[in-house]
């Protein structure tokens, strides 16, 4: 798989300064609050499952960059920068990781299980494409509503694998719904290579089997990413019905923090970061005069401390009372 990657992203970035510093600084949010994550875990803190994004930033940032504010979002259970960019507090993110009563789901989640009314983040879903189906639910309710709203559904590249996705695909074209699906291919699913589990690798030509329409980014890139997730809403929002963008793009820690990471060659992942998102595009914006190194530090500084506030508010925060364990799981 080596041979196949591509160059690191370049070129002149087409945008403001101020909104090509606000998808930099998201970037950075995302990618200091995951190695957080990762310490806090090896520290006891963080327990149960923990599915890093790092590497695969871009995609969020580029996408949720693109959406309005009263579209609805459903994620995976590696969801953590989804919220984060969303608009869902780090602190009560924090919160939810650690299992405490301050966290956005009150601890009963943790890291699978981000969930935000307020920024209409509906999870945080732990079933590979348990969100797919999600989507549909959500995009069909805007349509009967006549809602001018877009679902943006997240998933990887596993999902697809799912008879729920191809069921979710036929509905969601059927009845010409207003969501766009995001598929997030980092190429090995859980641990094991897309080509060793699909016969047919081109993922975009799974959805236009269903009469779809369908784009393919580099999701290395977040100027790719956030033209294609704007060019899909637009679709979408326009009543073009749903939409399919394929981002691919490539994680550089294990699936999770359980999984050794024996199926990839290391000499592999050393390549893919060469097109890390954050690097290439913090350079691209300096080679255009957007960015100075000082600037980009000052950014960083302030991103550690929200980071470090965070984990504050997380630690100082309290674990749910042993009498209200059945609250909202039996009602009388």
């Amino acid at each position: 798989m080596s041979a196949d990657i591509a160059p690191p992203p370049s070129g002149p970035v087409p945008y403001p300064p101020e909104l090509s510093r606000a998808l930099l600084t998201d970037m950075l949010r995302i990618r200091r609050l995951e190695e957080k994550c990762a310490e806090l875990y090896g520290e006891g803190k963080i327990r149960g499952f923990l599915h890093l994004y790092i590497g695969e930033e871009a995609v969020a940032t580029g996408v949720i960059g693109a959406l309005q504010a009263d579209d609805a979002i459903v994620a995976t259970y590696r969801e953590h920068g989804h919220a984060l960019v969303r608009g869902v507090p780090a602190t009560v993110v924090m919160a939810e990781m650690f299992g405490k009563s301050g966290g956005c789901s009150r601890g009963r989640g943790g890291s699978m299980h981000l969930f935000h009314a307020p920024t209409r983040f509906y999870g945080g879903n732990a079933i590979v494409g348990g969100g797919i189906p999600l989507g549909v639910g959500f995009a069909l309710a805007a349509k009967m509503k006549k809602e001018k709203r877009v679902t943006a559904c997240f998933f990887g590249d596993g999902a697809v694998a799912e008879g729920v996705f191809h069921e979710s695909m036929n509905l969601a074209q059927l009845w010409r719904l207003p969501v766009a699906f995001f598929c997030e291919n980092n190429l090995y699913a859980m641990g094991t290579a897309v080509e060793r589990y699909e016969s047919q690798v081109d993922l975009c030509v799974k959805a236009a089997a269903f009469g779809m329409a369908t784009i393919k980014a580099d999701g290395m890139d977040v100027v790719a990413c956030h033209d294609a997730a704007r060019d899909a809403c637009a679709h979408v929002r326009e009543g073009g019905g749903p939409i399919f963008v394929e981002f691919q793009t490539y994680r550089f820690r294990a699936h999770s923090m359980f999984d050794p990471d024996l199926y990839r060659d290391k000499g592999e992942i050393e390549q893919w970061k060469t097109r890390g998102p954050l690097h290439t595009f913090s350079a691209r914006l300096k080679a255009q005069g957007q960015l100075t190194e000082e600037e980009f530090l000052g950014f960083d500084r302030d991103v550690m401390r929200e980071v470090e506030d965070a984990v504050a508010f997380a630690e100082a925060g309290s674990w749910e009372p042993a009498a209200d364990l059945a609250k909202d799981v039996y009602t009388s």
